[in-house]
């Protein structure tokens, strides 16, 4: 991976499933979650000492296969995460104006749930695991 990029953040919508055909047409469709995070930068204000958020960012986010199955089950709006993964740039032709739009893109590797923002663990069997 040649542009890691990883943050912590903040789920703006509700994360969304869609299926995508796979490389050649005896491959099974793949799940990707789709979800918008917004990585804020907090900084101390110098005047009352409460954190300000400077420089934020939303960043579109996309988690492939049986990760996408778990951030589904798992992630809501709201939720805080870790993500670590490379960026893209993803260019199509917009429907309505047929103009060229560009976006970035983060392809996910990994996530986390902040631990700060969970109320309860259940872990699954050693056998049940991926």
């Amino acid at each position: 991976m040649s542009n890691v990029f990883e943050g912590v953040g903040n789920l703006g919508q509700e994360p969304k499933l869609s299926k995508v055909d796979g490389h050649d047409e005896n491959s099974d469709p793949r799940s990707v979650c789709n979800i918008r995070v917004y990585f804020d930068r907090q900084v101390p204000d110098k005047q009352d000492g409460d954190f300000k958020d400077k420089g934020g960012f939303w960043l579109s986010v996309d988690i492939w296969a049986f990760r996408a199955d778990e951030a589904m089950r798992l992630l809501k709006k709201g939720s805080r995460i870790f993500v670590k993964g490379s960026m893209r740039e993803v260019s199509w032709n917009d429907a309505e104006s047929g103009e060229l739009r560009k976006e970035i893109r983060l392809t996910a590797d990994l996530f986390f749930i902040d631990s700060m923002c969970v109320e309860s663990v259940v872990f699954k069997s050693k056998r049940d695991v991926n």
